[in-house]
């Protein structure tokens, strides 16, 4: 199959590319053109190849892997979506050690790269374990809100106990290897897995594998309609209102893809997964409501205020801590702003505004079994300050609301998040490739 494909046009002198809608032009660098194909349609993907290595990996020989992926991958991306597709690989980045990651890990560098292309999608190639939110070495994940994918050589190059490992530039890791790519770029472009032993079928190494599956009818048709979608919208705004502009623009267009990826962050159980956070909300309401202080002001407030209060705090904290921990993608500030990075920075900051809703509603829960089970029934109508003895279910709701809004921004200032990385992983990438 490998010797029956079409001569590839010649890299030393590439077509130019065809205008961007609203950004840069990537320059036209014959050296860092690592595969390309023609399509039907005149407009052109570009793609960033990205290799990130261990300390003793001979970067060469990763770089050679991820050149000779993207060129066997390359024709079929152009065949079933009939755009002109080009793989540019970048500079090695050198890891700081062998650990396994997870994708997440590589988002800002990824991030990084597409808006010094600029990219429309970018391609992570490492040598390091790559692990799933279900804490499972896979051999590659993919991101569609980022259009960012990572392919990892370490499960591909595993072979059967007793037996060598399978070398890099070998059959079974390259063919392989090649149809990881089109699968993940093809999750990428919006494409879910489909039975029936086409490319989008689940990924399973095979070492007999001699060439790469094709996308079955249904997804080719669907990536023939998305074709003219396929290259991003990327802008150079000035100043903070336009940039802040063309992410609630990009957010709109895309607000489908934009609550799939909050549907599938389980945000509101964030708090659980931080303990941290959490202790450092609950532990001071611990102490607030069993003050006297803190019950008078929340029997004399009105419920409007008592909401205001409440959905401002979550607000604030959300704004703090995606301000203080940095978690905007990429963290270098850039001059061009792509569709999919504002994406990813929308949806991180949702993220953390439904993760600090859910620390409210945890601490309100735990402040309104202490007023319901532990404090006696007549406890609070004796208190000399209320002017009305009588002590209903909404004043405890209220106070208990307003005793949480206070938990919440202590959590967000005190407690902060223990790793950056999970916020936009529960967020971003698919759990399986």
């Amino acid at each position: 199959m490998a010797d029956s494909r079409p001569e590839r046009p010649d890299d030393s002198n590439p077509p130019a590319r065809p205008e961007r809608p609203s950004g840069g032009e990537r320059p036209e660098d014959p050296e860092l053109v690592a595969a390309e194909c023609e399509g039907a349609i005149d407009l052109r993907v570009d793609v960033g190849v990205v290799v990130a290595h261990a300390p003793d990996t001979d970067p060469d020989a990763l770089r050679s892997f991820a050149r000779r992926a993207a060129g066997d991958a390359v024709e079929e991306l152009a065949s079933a979506t009939d755009v002109t597709w080009r793989f540019y690989l970048e500079d090695s980045t050198r890891l700081a050690d062998h650990d396994r990651r997870r994708p997440s890990e590589f988002l800002d560098r990824a991030t990084h790269r597409m808006v010094e292309g600029p990219y429309d999608a970018v391609v992570v190639v490492t040598d390091v374990p790559l692990i799933s939110r279900r804490e499972r070495v896979v051999p590659g994940l993919a991101s569609p809100l980022s259009r960012v994918a990572v392919v990892s050589t370490r499960l591909l190059r595993r072979a059967r106990r007793g037996r060598p490992r399978y070398a890099l530039d070998g059959a079974p890791v390259r063919w392989n290897a090649a149809t990881l790519v089109v699968h993940l770029v093809g999750h990428v472009l919006g494409a879910r897995h489909r039975e029936g032993g086409g490319v989008m079928d689940r990924f399973r190494f095979d070492p007999d594998r001699r060439e790469v599956p094709p996308f079955d009818a249904d997804v080719e048709a669907s990536l023939h309609r998305l074709a003219g979608e396929i290259p991003a919208s990327e802008t150079r705004p000035r100043g903070p209102l336009a940039r802040l502009t063309f992410h609630a623009g990009s957010a709109v267009r895309n607000s489908r893809m934009v609550g799939r990826a909050l549907l599938d962050s389980r945000a509101p159980l964030l708090p659980l997964s931080l303990p941290k956070l959490s202790t450092a909300a609950v532990t001071p309401t611990l102490v607030i409501v069993f003050s006297a202080e803190s019950w008078d002001v929340g029997f004399h407030m009105g419920n409007p205020t008592a909401a205001l209060f409440a959905a401002t705090s979550v607000l604030v904290a959300a704004l703090y801590l995606l301000f203080a921990q940095n978690l905007q993608f990429p963290r270098k500030r850039h001059r061009i702003v792509t569709e999919h990075t504002a994406l990813v920075n929308v949806t991180v900051f949702l993220v953390l505004v439904l993760a600090m809703a859910g620390l409210f509603t945890l601490v309100w829960t735990i402040i309104l079994v202490i007023e319901l089970v532990v404090f006696p029934p007549n406890l609070m109508g004796n208190w000399p300050s209320l002017e009305d003895p009588s002590v209903g279910l909404a004043d405890l709701v209220r106070t208990g609301a307003f005793i949480s809004t206070i938990g919440v921004l202590s959590g967000a200032l005190a407690g902060g998040l223990e790793s950056r990385t999970i916020v936009s992983h529960l967020t971003l990438f698919l759990d399986r490739p």
